[in-house]
């Protein structure tokens, strides 16, 4: 068994407190979470220690802390982990700088991640490997350009790049927009403009459905490019506040063989390294599967696959630090992974068939939530935690209150 082991987790959020679960499930080790202002399920948690970075951090500063705690440490087994856009981007920009101070790096290459996480190029990919992408008009914000879109309104609009959008912010910012006319767009660039936003900005079709038509496929390419690890989850129920919309708070894992045979030929094609997050719509109009990205990390919902019964930290601590060549695993266990309350999410899912599933999961006691864990002692942060999950019940009164056939 891996002894010394020491990761450290970049980030606040519940995204990296499942990611520090999953180890300290595995290996029953202490992690460190460095971030400016970690969530209180971190703060309180009983194997996370807390390495403050200042608010806004720089590459410098991080670089510079990051580098701090691979010298107090000497002789640990380090591995660095970042689940936001951001900070994966910044992993990818010093991989070497980051292996030379003792780190192992679960992420793909920069230029690879440079590739992958430009959606534009993303497109250009799965199209040359015959794997369906919603239409797309990319635009240059800043040379004031507006294009004419082949394809009707309603439309879905974001950011090219995730790490560009992040260095604005303005009232009103969203992760995702749904534009019902040519004036709202035209708006929207007015708004991103005396922003500062000087990126690319993608105009996309919408593919109708409710959030029961996402998906979402976790991977993992070892140092071989063997793909070791797929698994994937039919979404029941997204996140639909401005900053988070699109962030799944309710999945059923469940096996989707044609996406993992897509999923593994992009992989491949782009030699990928490390943990990979697909987001995948089927379009109920004529049941294809429309992949709109990859994120270079495992992404914010990763302990599904841990609560299916594999778990990702154990895959790649084994490639990258025991140096085994691990036989390929896959998820078919099925479980219902939730962050909000039982009657909430029935109440949004209108499928009758799909309904009954989810409630004989929360039944036989196959509901699990990533921030609910028996390992853990303050009672207050079991009290927060439960009140986080009851918050779901305001916030989705507010910025969603019933399911539509757009998802908006």
């Amino acid at each position: 068994m891996t002894t010394d082991l020491l990761p450290v987790i970049v980030g606040g959020d519940i995204g990296v407190y499942a990611i520090g679960r999953s180890f300290h499930e595995a290996y029953g080790c202490r992690c460190i979470c460095l971030a400016a202002s970690p969530t209180d399920a971190i703060t309180r948690s009983v194997f996370f220690d807390v390495e403050t970075l200042p608010p806004h951090a720089d590459d410098r500063q991080t670089l510079a802390v990051l580098r701090g705690l691979a010298a107090a440490n000497p002789g640990r087994k380090l591995v660095l982990m970042a689940n936001d856009d951001r900070h994966s981007v910044f992993v990818g920009r010093y991989h070497s700088e980051l292996e030379k101070a003792g780190y192992s790096l679960p992420f793909p290459p920069v230029e690879v991640t440079e590739c992958v996480t430009d959606k534009a190029q993303f497109a250009q990919i799965c199209t040359e490997l015959g794997i369906d992408t919603p239409r797309t008009v990319s635009v240059n914000v800043g040379s004031g350009e507006t294009p004419s879109l082949p394809f009707d309104f309603p439309v879905v609009a974001k950011a090219a790049r995730g790490d560009a959008y992040d260095q604005v912010d303005f009232p009103g910012k969203r992760k995702i927009y749904f534009i019902e006319t040519a004036a709202e767009l035209d708006e929207l660039w007015a708004t991103l403009r005396k922003a500062g936003f000087d990126d690319t900005f993608l105009v996309q079709e919408l593919i109708p459905g409710d959030n029961t038509q996402m998906r979402s496929i976790t991977a993992y390419v070892d140092s071989h490019g063997d793909v070791t690890m797929i698994g994937s989850a039919r979404v029941l129920l997204e996140d639909h506040a401005p900053t988070m919309i699109g962030n799944p708070v309710a999945m059923i894992t469940e096996p989707f063989d044609d996406l993992w045979d897509s999923a593994r030929a992009f992989l491949t094609d782009t030699g990928y390294r490390g943990f990979a997050n697909f987001d995948v719509k089927v379009d109920p109009r004529d049941g294809r599967a429309v992949f709109f990205e990859v994120n270079p990390r495992i992404g914010r919902n990763s302990w599904y696959m841990s609560a299916a019964g594999v778990n990702p930290m154990s895959i790649m601590v084994r490639d990258l630090i025991d140096h085994e060549h691990v036989k390929p695993q896959e998820v078919h266990n099925k479980i219902l992974y939730s962050l909000v309350p039982d009657a909430l999410l029935r109440h949004y899912v209108r499928d009758e068939e799909l309904r009954q599933r989810v409630h004989a999961l929360q039944r036989s006691g196959k509901r699990k939530n990533p921030l609910v864990y028996t390992a853990e002692t303050s009672l207050v942060r079991s009290a927060i935690v439960a009140l986080q999950t009851l918050n779901h019940i305001r916030k989705f009164r507010r910025f969603y209150p019933e399911a539509t056939d757009r998802s908006f």
